[in-house]
């Protein structure tokens, strides 16, 4: 039987500008751009160099800020969030961008990722006698800024940056300066950007399109950079490694306008959905993907394959999101609220059905369910991107093993529990060719520990939570 939890989220998305004088409203559009990285908080700090601050709230972006509000975040810096909740739970308290006030220095700190040591922090500087506020691992680091002493706010960010482990992409606004961190494995995905004089930060470049924005680089794995009115500085704060961005970001969770360690998204996904035709072929009448992040790969099949690409799923653009489930039965009807097979595509066919991923099951089941119910003869099921067994410790949902499929089944079982005729999965090394090339800017290299269990930095064991029991 198919546990019934939650789908995949990603944690967050960061967007920074400093030295505009609508700062507040372009960092509004530019987390409106990255929405798709979190929908259950957002908030925005601005500085005006002598007071930061601060609006955030509960909800989407357009939900959390009206334009009354924008009146009062006065600054030519500003510092946003959006945010889904995974380890650190919800609730107000938890939203980004944290806002710490202090006698010199106040700080507003936003942060994508996950520390893997943060427990073991939490625990040293409660017996120094810090008093947390939140449960997230953001307020880790203002604590380990504030208690290194150093008159210099750069070398305190320096000191506390080499405390902790795991993936993050941290930007920390003070009333002065602009401060952007990513670890030194860059799991995570963070660039800059320029807007006439103005210096922009975002974790997806589709943010940098939507204001106007020109792309200049990433941030490099290990690097400090501060941003203030005479220019940027960068710095190290590590040995950079070799880079190990989150594979994900492309299977999945990024848009695919934006470009990633210099891989535009969408180019990476049909070479996925190629490399999957050619490992893994079938004999079918039409290709179509899952809205939305699947339709690149599904078109990248049907070229290799030369089976023609079709719309076979249509995605509902005007669902709001469900806050009660009171049965079983009703659940199944809220995946015919979000997809819609077509029958006058799919009736009578042998369809290939391209998915991102199967991380619990009940969707592709329903999907596939979908498609047949609509006349599909045949659902062969082809998914770009390997198998998750194993769980995500740097920033995604997916904590235990008994959360995911793939670790408790066989190949042939998943593929009798979705109802699929036939079910393949793209290979590890498949996936790393279609994302790593010799052309890409950077150190490159992706995170696959999802997928092969081999996790790029120490795992702590307060980390690991207690597998998942019905």
């Amino acid at each position: 039987m198919l546990t019934e939890i939650k789908g995949l989220n990603e944690e967050c998305g960061v967007f920074a500008i400093w030295g505009h004088e609508k700062a507040a409203e372009m960092t509004y559009y530019g987390l409106h751009a990255m929405q798709h990285r979190g929908q259950e908080g957002a908030g925005i700090v601005t500085s005006d160099r002598e007071t930061l601050h601060l609006h955030k709230g509960n909800g989407l972006i357009n939900e959390v800020f009206q334009e009354g509000q924008f009146t009062r975040l006065k600054g030519s810096a500003a510092l946003g969030h959006v945010r889904y909740a995974t380890q650190g739970g919800g609730g107000y308290e938890n939203v980004q961008p944290l806002l710490f006030r202090s006698q010199k220095n106040s700080m507003a700190l936003a942060h994508n990722g996950n520390l893997v040591n943060a427990q073991a922090l939490k625990n040293q500087l409660e017996a120094q006698g810090s008093i947390l506020q939140t449960t997230s691992d953001t307020e880790v680091i203002a604590h380990l800024i504030k208690r290194s002493g150093n008159v210099q706010m750069e070398e305190s960010i320096k000191q506390a940056l080499g405390m902790i482990k795991g993936a993050y992409a941290f930007s920390i606004l003070t009333e002065d300066k602009l401060f952007v961190a990513l670890d030194p494995r860059g799991l995570r995905p963070l660039s800059i950007g320029r807007l006439g004089e103005a210096y922009v930060v975002a974790s997806e470049t589709c943010a940098f399109d939507l204001i106007g924005a020109t792309y200049i680089r990433e941030v490099k794995p290990g690097e400090l950079i501060t941003i203030d009115d005479t220019g940027l500085h960068s710095t190290s704060f590590a040995s950079p490694m070799q880079r190990t961005l989150c594979s994900m970001e492309y299977v999945y969770f990024s848009r695919p306008d934006s470009n990633l360690d210099g891989q535009n998204v969408h180019a990476s996904r049909k070479t996925m959905g190629k490399q999957l035709a050619k490992e893994s072929p079938v004999e079918a009448d039409v290709v179509t993907g899952v809205p939305d992040s699947s339709i690149s790969a599904a078109i990248g099949f049907s070229e290799a394959s030369s089976i023609p690409y079709e719309l076979g799923l249509i995605k509902n653009r005007y669902v709001g999101r469900t806050f009660i489930q009171p049965s079983q039965e009703l659940r199944e009807q809220g995946v015919k609220m979000k997809l819609s097979a077509v029958r006058g595509i799919v009736e009578g066919k042998r369809v290939v059905m391209v998915d991102d991923s199967i991380v619990r099951g009940t969707t592709s089941r329903r999907i596939v369910g979908l498609l047949k119910e609509a006349g599909a003869t045949e659902v062969h099921v082809r998914i770009a991107s390997p198998p998750i067994e194993n769980p995500c410790y740097y920033g995604i949902d997916t904590s235990t093993k008994g959360e995911l499929i793939a670790s408790n089944y066989s190949i042939d079982e998943i593929c009798e529990l979705i109802g699929a005729d036939s079910l393949s999965y793209l290979t590890t090394e498949g996936l790393e060719k279609s994302i790593v090339s010799d052309t890409n800017s950077m150190d490159h290299g992706i995170c696959q520990a999802c997928f092969t269990g081999n996790y790029p930095t120490e795992i702590y064991p307060d980390t690991i939570i207690p597998a998942y029991k019905d």
